[in-house]
């Protein structure tokens, strides 16, 4: 009896043993998804939490993803992409120009004019950055898409119709390019991230800002103010983005775990993230009809004194380019062409 017992003893601790070692196999992770906008915006709803669901459904839930808006993690938006760095988060989504001038050769698809389409530029931009951008200005971090808002345009408490109407204006500006652009038109670019801009507006701080029809909505924009100066044909400017994963902790995944990571990332994600958000411009547009406000829309045809006065930004970025070692003119006209053949 002693011994059935011990050898039923020894079976049991066996059999735990391997339901542990089955439970360490199929491990679970918890990722922590840091952002600056609030868990209602269109890019965390329609882009962020998409891509969060997707991971948790194609890892069997094997993966959680923790969503903190709103800065929750604590620091700024600047500091987002530091956070992934360090492991302070998991996995930011950013705006690149945050932190001008460190990330030069994306600035290449927020130049005046060049962008067609939110879909198409995102593509161009995910190409550039696998051939020029993944080993050299994010190698310390593990890129997981990478994308481009719709149409940048400019909305004021009072009317733009031409580049002479922003004289004086303190209008906010996303990115290094876009204050560049800003200046050259007249107006006094003041830095600020995107959540700052409802406070800057309703205490005067700013006279308007830039920022795309999507964004208006969660901004209270509209309500600020009643004028929005926006451009068929090629848009005024658009800004990049990045949602970057901490490098130690995507390598520190299973094989099969990084699989999904790998599934819900790249092209095909970087597009539908731009496109998406570009998709939201509409109804956000409509908010602004609705409320009778002022759109004033510049026909392709007469962006003539705009696209002059931008041109400069165009030889000062390349110039940048140059001096760090890149040919500038080169990687200008790979993103044109690039952008080209996705447009079409």
């Amino acid at each position: 009896m002693t011994k059935r017992r011990t050898v039923l003893g020894l079976l049991g601790g066996a059999a735990i043993g391997a339901l542990a070692a089955s439970a360490a196999f199929a491990q679970e992770v918890t990722l922590k998804l840091h952002q600056f906008l609030p868990a209602q915006a269109n890019v965390p709803k329609l882009v962020l939490d998409v891509w969060a669901d997707n991971v948790e459904k194609d890892s069997g839930g094997r993966i959680k993803v923790e969503r903190y808006p709103s800065m929750q993690l604590g620091g700024k938006p600047p500091e987002l992409m530091d956070q992934a760095i360090d492991g302070v988060a998991d996995i930011v989504w950013t705006v690149v120009g945050y932190t001008p001038g460190r990330f030069p050769t994306t600035e290449v698809f927020e130049l005046p004019f060049i962008m067609t389409n939110a879909r198409a530029v995102s593509h161009a931009y995910w190409d550039m950055f696998e051939k020029h951008m993944k080993d050299d200005e994010f190698k310390d971090v593990h890129i997981l898409g990478t994308w481009v808002h719709g149409p940048g345009m400019i909305h004021t408490k009072d009317p733009v119709e031409q580049p002479s109407d922003l004289q004086g204006m303190k209008i906010r500006g996303g990115g290094r390019s876009v204050n560049s652009l800003l200046t050259k038109l007249g107006a006094t670019p003041v830095g600020m991230p995107v959540p700052a801009v409802s406070e800057g507006l309703s205490k005067g701080v700013i006279d308007g800002t830039t920022i795309p029809w999507e964004v208006t909505t969660s901004l209270k924009v509209p309500e600020l103010v009643t004028n929005h100066t926006e451009f068929e044909g090629k848009a005024l400017y658009t800004l990049t983005f990045v949602l970057a994963m901490n490098k130690a902790k995507y390598e520190s995944l299973p094989d099969d775990l990084k699989a999904v990571i790998d599934k819900n990332s790249g092209a095909e994600f970087s597009v539908f993230a731009g496109g998406t958000q570009a998709d939201a411009d509409g109804p956000a547009r409509q908010i602004a009809v609705d409320l009778g406000n002022n759109i004033i829309t510049i026909p392709a045809d007469q962006t003539e004194e705009w696209r002059k006065l931008s041109q400069p930004i165009y030889d000062e970025w390349v110039a940048d380019m140059n001096a760090r070692g890149k040919d500038g003119k080169a990687l200008l006209e790979e993103a044109q062409m690039l952008i080209e053949k996705y447009s079409k």
